[in-house]
């Protein structure tokens, strides 16, 4: 029984608003249990944990590119197991959405990731999380002023790993951009192009002392905090051996980043949730390993 995995995703990564996304080691499995090419479609979602919606994400992308088989689409039967929370902030619809696409890949033919790319942001809206769950590592994504989607990706420094404190309390990401204004000043998208270059720096060389600093942001998360009330405790969260703090996405789960010391800070973390009486569930993770570029790929941004 072939099974697809596609991993969670931090987006965002502080500076870097609807550009960045680093891909973690938390999973959505696709199973493929049978396949009839009777040119229909259909997919049939066996069994799913969670419980999957009546409209998916895997069907919704799977059904996406029908017109590019002139007979018609093989009908499917899927098995779905995710261990990535809906509304965390952890990629889940991007997740969905590229496991539909693999799907597909699976049953039809392969897709250069430009045109993987493509779909997935076409139907997600922006590239960021869809990008990492397609390549790996790090990602930044960019929007031609033709269309176009392209991505450089980096691997992330193993060493430093991820602990993302995701709440009992899940936050919509049509919820979260509500509050992100249309336009900024100069000083402070002067403030995010700074970060965002020192990060991808940090992230390039394994500086993770560079990383406090290069995380800090004044598009998003500032007008977030009042959605997710541990945001600002978890920011100014002190400890020797944190590297950095920032939200995960759209949140709510937050994200703490450190080599050593990882034990204690998620005892620190798991504190600030408490006070505000949120269960909360902290996950250490790993980044996934960057992916081999699909021969026929676009341009590279």
């Amino acid at each position: 029984m072939l099974t697809i995995a596609v991993p969670a995703s931090v987006a965002n990564l502080g500076p870097g608003f609807d550009t960045l996304a680093v891909a973690v080691q938390v999973y959505l499995r696709v199973r493929l249990v049978s396949v009839s090419p009777d040119g229909q479609g259909t997919l049939t979602v066996r069994q799913a944990h969670p419980p999957a919606p009546a409209e998916n994400g895997v069907e919704r992308a799977y059904r996406s590119l029908a017109s590019r088989v002139p007979a018609g689409l093989p009908s499917v039967v899927i098995d779905i197991e995710s261990d990535i929370p809906i509304g965390s902030g952890m990629g889940s619809s991007a997740a969905a959405t590229v496991a539909g696409l693999r799907l597909f890949e699976q049953v039809v033919g392969p897709l250069a990731d430009a045109d993987l790319l493509a779909a997935a942001t076409a139907l997600e809206g922006h590239p960021d999380n869809a990008a990492a769950a397609i390549r790996g590592g790090m990602v930044a994504a960019l929007e031609h002023e033709d269309g176009r989607v392209s991505v450089a990706a980096l691997a992330w420094p193993a060493a430093i790993r991820m602990l993302i404190a995701t709440p009992a309390r899940p936050l919509a990401t049509k919820d979260a951009r509500k509050v992100v204004p249309q336009s900024y000043s100069r000083a402070d998208a002067v403030f995010n192009m700074q970060r965002v270059a020192r990060l991808m720096h940090a992230v390039a060389t394994g500086d993770g002392a560079s990383l406090r600093e290069a995380l800090k942001d004044r598009f998003h998360q500032p007008q977030r905090a009042a959605l997710i009330p541990e945001l600002g405790p978890a920011l100014a969260l002190d400890d020797p051996d944190l590297l950095g703090v920032c939200l995960s996405g759209a949140g709510p789960s937050v994200v703490a980043f450190a080599v050593n010391g990882r034990d204690r800070i998620a005892r620190k973390l798991e504190a600030i949730y408490r006070a505000s009486g949120t269960p909360v569930t902290v996950r250490d993770v790993c980044a996934e390993p960057l992916a081999v570029e699909t021969a026929g790929a676009g341009a590279r941004g």
